[in-house]
């Protein structure tokens, strides 16, 4: 399991996360609106959101710790217990899961000897399954602190998991040209660059063939020229100007509103005259 000690928030530590919590408040016209940042500063520093993360964070920006909780314990990125130094996350939604994703997942499971979000004993591999990694275009999708591996298999994703426990750098098939650990790319998530955005391949040939096959045609969105209409694109000059629903009618509910809601007592409105009749 991974280490469940941390730095206590006091001495150099506190002044560099006060300093650093300071810059994401003031990022927003609410300083409240940092939380979601302020928590991945605090992964960055403890590789978890830890009881004095939360505390800290209550502090810094006015809340209870019980709403920071509640915020921690809704988006799956933030981890309540040690988290690995990579975390591998199979998608394993339905696209991906049909390539392959799930024999992915159950090939590392197996492997790592591991399930969902649980970490080795060495502390460097944190297993997930996500879902969809908005990269369709490329299944099955694993993804390493947030980092594609795309058109994995189950050997594939096996030896990339292999190499991050030997310790060696690995490169993602998009993206910066190696995979951080997940300390710091909390940090990146916090909202401090790591100067790494421009390395490595940006989107990749499938998720361009749309893009290359609108060039080609001289395709162009509706309502922007008309001279989208050759090669069989949109006409937007044949298009006629919007017209207004007209009121009444079959499936209208301008002059027949729906029917008030059912039920209810005495100190809860539905809507009906509880004092009217109901006609035969």
């Amino acid at each position: 399991m991974a280490t469940t000690t941390y730095e206590p928030y006091e001495g150099a530590k506190l002044e560099r996360m006060t300093r650093d919590a300071e810059i994401a408040k003031s990022r927003y016209p609410d300083p409240m609106s940092a939380l979601l940042p302020m928590l991945h500063l605090v992964q960055s520093e403890d590789g978890y959101v830890t009881p004095d993360g939360i505390a800290f964070c209550a502090r810094s920006l006015g809340l209870s710790t019980a709403e920071v909780s509640a915020v921690a314990t809704f988006y799956s990125q933030y981890k309540r217990h040690p988290n690995g130094e990579y975390t591998v996350g199979v998608c394993t939604n339905t696209l991906c899961a049909i390539m392959g994703g799930d024999a992915i997942y159950e090939e590392l499971s197996e492997h790592l000897g591991v399930g969902h979000d649980e970490t080795t004993a060495d502390g460097k591999i944190t297993l997930e399954r996500v879902e969809c990694n908005a990269a369709c275009d490329y299944a099955p999708v694993v993804m390493i602190n947030w980092e594609f591996f795309d058109n994995q298999t189950p050997d594939t994703a096996r030896a990339v998991v292999d190499r991050l426990r030997a310790g060696e750098q690995v490169a993602p098939t998009r993206g910066a040209s190696s995979v951080c650990t997940f300390k710091q790319m909390s940090r990146v998530l916090a909202g401090f660059s790591d100067g790494r955005a421009d390395e490595g391949v940006g989107a990749g040939e499938p998720t361009l063939v749309g893009w290359r096959l609108a060039q080609e045609k001289g395709w162009e969105a509706p309502g922007q020229s008309t001279e989208g209409a050759r090669e069989g694109g949109p006409d937007t000059a044949a298009q006629d100007e919007p017209v207004a629903p007209a009121s009444g009618g079959e499936h209208s509910s301008v002059d027949q509103p729906a029917a008030p809601p059912s039920g209810g007592s005495h100190d809860t409105a539905t809507g009906r005259d509880t004092n009217a009749t109901e006609e035969a």
